[in-house]
């Protein structure tokens, strides 16, 4: 997957760095996924895997940023998001993307889940670089 913000087409960019700016990323990607003309089941499902994403950003990776916006391919149109920080990186990527491993107390669905959930999923990391997570739903 490249870099899935077309021409003309400027993401809005939000920070991760305390729990209620995990509020207003979903009221974001809801509003997206509207805009887009997602079906529910598909809005539901996009604005749960970037919450997902948003918290693990939050949590592990120290904080960071969610870029999003409106994006269209090969005549399809769908929205993306791109979860970044400068955190300590994922050492394991096979072992992190398992359904049920967590490195901490939750219920280690929150990337494999987030895969699961939408159409496009890309993830980037690297120990002590961080980690850059895009997502895409399409419209069906």
């Amino acid at each position: 997957m490249t870099a899935p913000w077309t021409a003309g087409e400027d993401p809005q960019v939000y920070p991760i760095a305390r729990s209620g700016d995990l509020v207003h990323i979903r009221q974001a990607i809801r509003a997206l996924s509207q805009q887009c003309r997602l079906s529910l089941v598909d809005q539901t499902k996009m604005i749960t895997a970037a919450s997902e994403l948003a918290r693990n950003t939050l949590i592990y990776g120290g904080g960071g940023t969610v870029s999003s916006g409106l994006v269209s391919a090969n005549g399809k149109r769908g929205v993306a998001a791109v979860f970044e920080d400068s955190g300590p990186g994922i050492p394991d990527v096979e072992q992190a993307m398992t359904d049920g491993w967590t490195s901490g107390g939750g219920l280690g669905l929150g990337l494999s889940g987030a895969r699961r959930l939408v159409d496009d999923f890309r993830l980037v990391t690297a120990p002590g670089e961080g980690t850059t997570v895009t997502i895409i739903k399409w419209v069906r």
